[in-house]
């Protein structure tokens, strides 16, 4: 599908670039057999002086949003490369470890639990880019969803995951909230914003979870910390796909750029929105995310 995509903007890059040099051999032509009509040869070349810079300006910025695109694609295919490479290679050395030599049971135990959290770590970016695949063309699995029954175990299974204690990942709800939604892809929305809120958290890590009803009968859950925070102009750029903030922070945070496009199709499949807040960078950050309440 990407290829067969790209294959098309090539071809409309080209069939672009023969139309100007077809409209440049009409300028010439013209004005050789409509010398006599100056009136006339200047009208018919304004218009099309206008529609030769026009397709030069359309042209090139078709051009700058593909080569962005397929920069993108590349840092995606990086960060995906590295993600499922790194967990194989620790999981291999600890077996080798394991088969090579003796093991004392404390040690033993040490090494399973690295391996099974290198494990998780791996089904979760593979599930991740599956998910991303799948999420126009699945269908909702409606039902009543406990909202903070939802988050309290997304905050636990995160808290587990980075090794977290309460007062570095804290959950406050103030009431029972029921949202008519897919538990599953709810589940992985607030999973993706609370993992995205750890990972570009400043040491030691303060995020702070809250879900409470707002007007026009919808419920906000938001999503705080105390980290690197966000350059205002890449406020609604981090939800794109395969999209991270440009700068070294990109290259040190494991990601595959899928978390936020995620977060935004389960809203937008759920009637909702998302959006981030943030004075810029070394501010921190919040993330909202939006959704209907059961009635």
């Amino acid at each position: 599908m990407v290829v067969a995509g790209r294959q098309k903007s090539i071809a409309f890059f080209i069939a672009l670039g023969a139309g100007l040099i077809a409209i440049c051999v009409l300028l010439y032509v013209g004005w050789v057999l409509l010398n006599w009509r100056t009136g006339v040869l200047l009208f018919l070349g304004v218009i099309l002086l206008a529609v030769l810079i026009a397709g030069v300006v359309l042209n090139t910025t078709f051009l700058v949003r593909e080569i962005r695109r397929n920069e993108q694609q590349d840092a995606f295919i990086n960060a995906v490369t590295h993600e499922l490479k790194t967990p194989v290679a620790s999981i291999r050395l600890y077996l080798e470890t394991l088969q090579k030599r003796p093991v004392d049971d404390d040690k033993r135990q040490e090494f399973y639990r690295i391996m099974l959290q290198d494990s998780d770590r791996l089904l979760s970016t593979i599930e991740q880019i599956l998910r991303t695949g799948r999420m126009g063309a699945r269908r909702l699995n409606l039902a009543r969803v406990d909202l903070g029954v939802l988050i309290d175990g997304c905050v636990q299974r995160t808290r587990s995951l980075h090794h977290l204690n309460p007062e570095s990942l804290a959950f406050d709800q103030a009431e029972s909230i029921d949202v008519l939604g897919d538990s599953e892809e709810l589940e992985a929305a607030v999973l993706n914003l609370l993992d995205n809120a750890v990972k570009y958290s400043k040491p030691p890590v303060r995020v702070r979870v809250s879900a409470a009803p707002v007007p026009d009968g919808k419920v906000a859950i938001r999503v705080s910390d105390s980290g690197v925070g966000i350059p205002k102009p890449e406020l609604k750029q981090i939800f794109k796909r395969f999209y991270r903030v440009p700068g070294p922070l990109a290259t040190k945070v494991k990601g595959t750029g899928l978390g936020l496009f995620i977060v935004k199709s389960v809203a937008k499949r759920h009637g909702g929105r998302v959006w981030a807040e943030s004075e810029g960078p070394g501010t921190g950050s919040t993330f909202v995310l939006q959704l209907p309440v059961m009635q």
